[in-house]
């Protein structure tokens, strides 16, 4: 009768287990639903698990709750499909009494579901649908080989040119080097596309004995060069910051899947808006940052974003599609659109209109007028410029409908 009333028997056996064990104010069973995170296990955990999918938590949040129940289910069912020791487990963390954890990774929402991969913290978090078939389906996409081989190098003619890729050349898979190699793009998967050639599909590009990684850009969207690893191939930090450095660019591209992690980064948006087939813009843009913006990446997200797909910023900046492309920041209370786009190639115009938002010049124009060296004009009715358009993607960032968010005081 307790199953039936409060919808128990919908659950699978063991999270059935816990919840008639909860209303009955009894232990869970230690082999059911995630394993609780403590500082005395989590350490050895996550050095003994090729994966471990964190979810950090407090009781008295509702999406917590919520989650509390699918999170089990989902860790008995992956439990079931990858029975081996040390291949996945899926922990919880109770932020509330394990404090030194929750500060440890910097946990600023509940719930927050975090990924460990070889013992290394991935930068993504998962933000995708919160159900136990949902988490199945990413654990076995994550645990699949992040490598594809190739058996020829006229394979590699046929690779996409929009995609960052690292190439590896072995001349077996046994080798030490070649377990580094695997390790990092473990890791690293979701920047890099990773390609490897054994022996003979190799051996036109290294000498016997000598294993080459190289990196090769996007092509299609920038003047980028292919560019050899010459650091120590034994070494998993030295190689993992090497492929980090080459696969997660100065320029990203905004999308709706990303959008909630690039704002949750808090800095300015510097975006190109363009039409989808205008590769040419893309490259200009990205070559013009990393010649003379390198030194503001720690202040500003450079970002690319499909005109097409963002149109709804762009109506807000009173521009369309024709108007593409166009340059504009978001500075997460504001949007400021560059005057023209073509001042792009001038020397300094694109610093100096971060220099502008940096110092609130942008702003000042805006409510009280143009300096008189700006061209943006102002309202023909009161003399003064207008109030600049609220921001946009801010709105894109984590949700109150989804999220307890924490106040920096909380913190």
């Amino acid at each position: 009768m307790i199953g039936a009333r409060n919808g128990i028997g919908k659950l699978g056996p063991c999270v059935a287990l816990v919840a008639v064990l909860q209303l009955l104010q009894q232990p869970q069973p230690a082999d059911c639903g995630a394993v609780p995170m403590t500082s005395d296990n989590i350490d050895m955990t996550l050095a003994s698990n090729e994966l471990v999918f964190l979810n950090f938590y407090a009781e008295w949040c509702r999406f917590s709750n919520i989650l509390a129940p699918i999170f089990g289910e989902a860790a008995d069912k992956i439990k079931e499909e990858f029975p081996e020791a040390g291949k996945v487990v899926l922990g919880k963390v109770d932020c509330d009494k394990e404090t030194a954890i929750a500060s440890r990774f910097h946990i600023n929402k509940y719930p927050t579901l975090k990924i460990v991969r070889n013992g290394q913290l991935s930068k993504r978090e998962y933000r995708g649908q919160r159900s136990a078939d949902a988490f199945l389906e990413f654990v076995k996409k994550q645990l699949e080989d992040p490598i594809q081989e190739f058996k020829s190098l006229k394979d590699l003619e046929n690779l996409d040119s929009k995609k960052r890729l690292i190439l590896g050349y072995f001349d077996r898979r046994d080798q030490p080097e070649y377990d580094i190699f695997r390790k990092v793009a473990t890791n690293l998967k979701e920047d890099c596309q990773f390609h490897v050639g054994f022996g003979d599909a190799a051996q036109a590009m290294h000498p016997p004995g000598t294993p080459i990684i190289v990196f090769r850009p996007d092509v299609a969207l920038s003047h980028e060069n292919d560019e050899t690893y010459t650091g120590g191939l034994q070494n998993f930090d030295e190689l993992k910051i090497w492929v980090q450095e080459k696969c997660v660019p100065l320029v990203r591209e905004i999308t709706f899947e990303n959008a909630e992690e690039l704002t949750e980064e808090g800095l300015p948006f510097l975006i190109l808006f363009h039409r989808p087939d205008d590769l040419n813009s893309i490259k200009d843009y990205k070559s013009i940052i990393e010649r003379q913006l390198l030194d503001e990446k720690q202040n500003v997200n450079f970002l690319t974003a499909d005109g097409k797909r963002f149109a709804h910023p762009l109506h807000h900046l009173g521009k369309s599609e024709d108007d593409l492309p166009l340059i504009a920041i978001d500075s997460f209370k504001h949007m400021y659109l560059f005057p023209h786009f073509s001042d792009m190639y001038s020397p300094g115009k694109l610093k100096q209109f971060l220099q502008d938002l940096y110092n609130g010049k942008l702003h000042r124009e805006f409510h009280y007028g143009p300096d008189p060296t700006n061209e943006i004009e102002p309202d023909p009715h009161t003399g003064k410029g207008t109030s600049p358009p609220e921001s946009k993607f801010k709105e894109l960032g984590p949700s109150k409908h989804r999220y307890t968010l924490l106040e920096k005081d909380e913190l």
